[in-house]
Parts: structure tokens; C-alpha cells; sequence
């Protein structure tokens, strides 16, 4: 089919699974360009709800056969259904409407536009909403496509800047990113994850290789050089001879790019860039944050050059003082995304936040992120695995990777429809694990079962920090309103 003839406006796109964060900015993006958008999804409220309903795109609460009526240019639907387990998805291959995954629909967007695609184990979505931020900053005509709703995006996953670039999180799982269309790739991270799909480090490297190879001839590939995996796929690149151009990022690195200086002060992170006169400042915590800005920092860069470069005094690389001075505050002004250290609240002298962090990597950087960011807090964290898989195949680095908490309260795994696990490791089997590297750790099946214990432990001056992909999170919300109504 012909993708660009369903962005015309006017044509009729119909989204099933609209709810999905990535569904949602897709179908919000395409009903900016002026696309009649409906669909559908369970009855569950998420935030994608109130951007829905702002919007004004009609959608409805259940899936039924009879909502596929009418005349449709193009099904898209989530990744999460299939033929077999979504009666609409079913109905509109049976009347031969074209029909596309989503993550298909988001690579034939970006054939449309000058697009940037931004993958890595970790950091790809705080990358993305930095690089927004950043591009914002520049006065770039793009848009902006995240994991997550993003604070400064006014709660949304999306930032329509402008229709020339489009900067897009792209997901390894099942490849789905080969669908994309990228002139650069920013490459965060490689490790071994989703080992339901990828049992070896070599078979995840090895797609990160193959959405390389994606890139044409002159485009570019911009790295962590921090980052073994990251490095290592831009080596086999390099040696391929593609005619790509290679830009290293971090405290390893040479160029531009380089991270030359990192330090907290008041609860603010201030970092030097070696190819930027002055200090950046950040508020959000962590050295992998710091490394997620200098990403976006090296994306905009390239974009601005593209954009900008022997223009308005900008000098080849296309920056003035007015447009360094205009992305410096943006980046002091990020707030962060939606589970991404985002602070819930504060009541009874304990600050409350929230984190995504679900793989040990993950995990052992935001905490020590977190321990320089508030070092008179004691760190009391809630953590909920995700996937038996991955529990199973990293258990001896997750326990090792709380070390900076001071408590720790685990539960049962958050289990994935996607994957068949037959083996013995269970959210206990963590626990047990990490009590024997370590002191206050305790077990509680259920989340919000570990409430009532955790009213008693928590004090003024703590931090208590939910953490993972499983659905913990309203543990921390439920402490908030408990200690707020305490408050004075």
C-alpha cells in the first residue's frame, strides 16, 4: 500500500490499541496532519486518555467486529494484538483493508521526513525527550515521537515542531526498528535483554548491527563510547566500510562530544562538553543522564549543521551564541518523562519518585544516580521484576545491582504474556539472592500489600523510590496520599 496517501488529510486511519503510548503520539501526529483518526481499546484508563479525549479523536472502550465499518484507508494496530487474539484486526483483513503494525506504520512515517532513529538497551526514551528539549531549543522544524509522556511536551509523547525531521524512540524487541527509515541512528546501549527473543548478547548485538546497516551512505552513527556493546557495534560498522560517519558521545569519548567534567551541586547536575564553551546544568540526576544529554546534544548538533550551517553567523557547524544560550536553558529547564525519576510528590518530610528502571544496568545507575543527587536521603525502594526470562538469565546482577539502597522491598515478577518460562526462578528467589550481598530486605508478594509495613519504616528525610516495568508503581502513590494526610 501506499503509506503517504493515508496521511493525506482527509483519508480515514482507524487505530486498534490507541491507548499504547506509541499508538497514541502516532495516531496524534497523524491527526495533526490533518488524517480523520478513531479507534479503539480496552476500558482500563491510562494518561493516553486525557490526550485522547483533549484532542478530541473519538475512540472507543471495547473491540468489536461492528466498529469496522464504513470507509477505512488504513487499520494500524498494536503489537500486543494479532488476528487470532483481536476481532476488529480480524474483520479488516476479512474485508482486505490495508492493515499495518504499528511499529511497520511508524517506519513508513519516517520515510516521509529526514528521521532519526534512537535505540540502546537503556536511555532511549530520556534521550529522546532531551533531544526534543534540545531541538526545541534550536528553533529545528521537527517532530518529536518518545516512549513516554514528557513533562515539557505538556504531558504528551509527542512534539510537533515543524514537518522537515522526525526524531523517533525505536524499540529492538523483534527488530521492530528495521522497519525505520533513519539518516542517523543515536546507539545508548548493548546488553543482553529480552531474552525471550534474543537468548545471547551476540543475537542482540547483531540486530543492533543490522539496524546500522540501515543507514545510507553519510549518515551517521552516534554512539556512547562508554558503552562496551554500543562501541563494539560501531567497530563491526566501521570496519564495514559503508561510508557512515561515526560520532562518539560520553566520558570516554574524543570529539566534540566528550564529557569532560560531571559534578552535583544542589541537587543539580553540572557537566562540561568539549566541543561547547560554558557549564550545562541538569535536574534531573545520574551521570547516565548526563550521558543521555550529551546524546541529544550530538543529534542536535548534526541538525542543526544540516539546518543552520554557513547561516545566520552560525559558521559551518550552523550554531551562534543566541541558539547555544537558547538549548543551554532548555536542557537546565528538562523535567524529565513520565516513570523516568519523576517525582510523585512530597508529604511527611519523605520525597516520593517513580523509575522504569528494569534491568540491572538500569537499576545500579539510577540508584547511584540518585545516592550523589540526595545524599542525606536514605534510599528505600520497591522493585518489581519484569519478565521470568530476564530475572532467570541476569538474577546474580540484579541482586548485586542494589547496592546503594539503603531498603529494599521486592514482590512477586511481573510476568509477560510473551513469553513461556517453565524454570524455578521466581520474585523470592531475587530476594533471597540479594539478602545474602546485603541488609534490609524484605519480600512482600503483592505491592500494595507492602503499604502497611512500609508506613512504619519510612521517616522524614527518606526517599522512597518505586521501581521497574511491573506494576508497582501505585505502591508509591498510595504512601503519598497516606502521608499527606498526616501532614499538619
Amino acid at each position: 500500500m501506499d503509506f503517504q496517501k493515508a496521511l493525506r488529510p482527509g483519508a480515514v486511519v482507524y487505530f486498534a490499541g490507541i491507548k499504547g503510548t506509541g499508538m497514541c503520539a502516532l495516531a496524534e501526529l497523524m491527526f495533526n496532519a490533518g488524517v480523520r483518526v478513531s479507534g479503539s481499546d480496552i476500558s482500563e484508563v491510562f494518561y493516553t486518555d486525557a490526550i485522547l479525549r483533549e484532542l478530541g479523536i473519538p475512540y472507543f472502550e471495547s473491540f468489536d467486529p461492528a466498529h469496522i465499518q464504513g470507509p477505512i484507508d488504513l487499520l494500524i494496530h498494536s503489537a500486543a494484538w494479532s488476528p487470532e487474539t483481536n476481532v476488529e484486526l480480524a474483520e479488516a483483513l476479512k474485508r482486505g483493508l490495508p492493515v499495518l503494525k504499528y511499529t511497520d506504520a511508524l517506519g513508513a512515517y519516517s520515510a516521509g521526513f529526514d528521521s532519526s532513529g534512537i535505540t540502546g538497551v537503556h536511555g532511549k526514551t530520556t534521550t529522546t525527550a532531551l533531544a526534543g528539549t534540545l531541538i526545541r531549543g534550536a528553533g529545528l522544524p521537527a517532530q518529536i515521537l518518545t516512549g513516554s509522556a514528557v513533562a515539557g511536551f505538556n504531558g504528551h509523547s509527542t512534539l510537533n515542531l515543524g514537518n522537515k525531521y522526525f526524531v523517533a524512540e525505536t524499540c529492538e524487541y523483534r527488530r521492530h526498528f528495521l522497519s525505520f527509515h533513519p539518516k542517523r541512528i543515536v546507539l545508548t546501549a548493548v546488553e543482553s535483554d529480552h531474552q525471550d527473543y534474543f537468548p545471547t548478547y551476540k543475537s542482540i548485538r547483531d540486530a543492533f548491527v543490522e539496524y546500522g546497516r540501515l543507514l545510507p551512505p553519510g549518515g551517521a552513527l552516534i554512539y556512547c563510547a562508554d558503552d562496551p556493546g554500543a562501541a563494539e557495534v560501531a567497530g563491526i560498522l566501521e570496519k564495514e566500510n559503508r561510508g557512515l560517519r561515526f560520532v562518539p558521545y560520553g566520558f570516554c569519548a574524543s570529539g566534540d562530544f566528550g564529557i569532560t567534567a560531571c559534578d552535583v551541586q544542589d541537587e543539580q547536575t553540572l557537566m562540561r562538553v568539549r566541543g561547547f564553551p560554558g557549564e550545562f546544568r541538569l535536574r534531573i540526576p545520574g551521570r547516565h543522564t548526563a550521558l543521555d544529554a550529551a546524546a541529544a546534544l550530538a543529534l542536535t548538533s548534526l541538525l542543526v549543521k544540516t539546518e543552520f550551517g554557513n547561516d545566520e553567523g552560525g559558521g559551518e557547524n550552523g550554531w551562534n551564541e543566541a541558539r547555544r544560550e537558547n538549548v543551554r536553558k532548555a536542557l537546565e529547564e528538562f523535567r524529565g518523562s513520565k516513570r523516568r525519576s519523576e517525582i510523585l510528590g512530597e508529604a511527611g518530610g519523605i520525597l516520593f519518585m517513580d523509575d522504569y528502571g528494569h534491568h540491572p544496568t538500569a537499576i545500579k545507575t539510577t540508584l547511584e544516580g540518585l545516592r550523589a543527587f540526595y545524599p542525606r536521603r536514605r534510599l528505600v525502594v520497591s522493585f518489581m521484576s519484569h519478565t521470568y526470562t530476564r530475572t532467570a538469565a541476569l538474577l546474580d546482577q540484579f541482586a548485586a545491582s542494589f547496592e546503594k539502597a539503603d531498603v529494599v522491598f521486592f514482590h512477586k515478577i511481573y510476568a509477560s504474556a510473551r513469553e513461556l518460562y517453565h524454570g524455578g526462578v521466581t520474585g523470592k528467589s531475587l530476594y533471597e539472592k540479594t539478602r545474602a550481598l546485603r541488609g534490609e530486605v524484605y519480600y512482600v508478594d503483592e505491592p500494595l500489600d507492602a503499604a502497611a509495613p512500609l508506613e512504619k519504616i519510612l521517616k522524614p528525610g527518606d526517599l522512597f523510590l518505586s521501581l521497574g516495568a511491573g506494576n508497582n508503581w501505585p505502591l508509591g502513590e498510595r504512601l503519598l496520599a497516606y502521608f499527606r494526610g498526616r501532614d499538619p
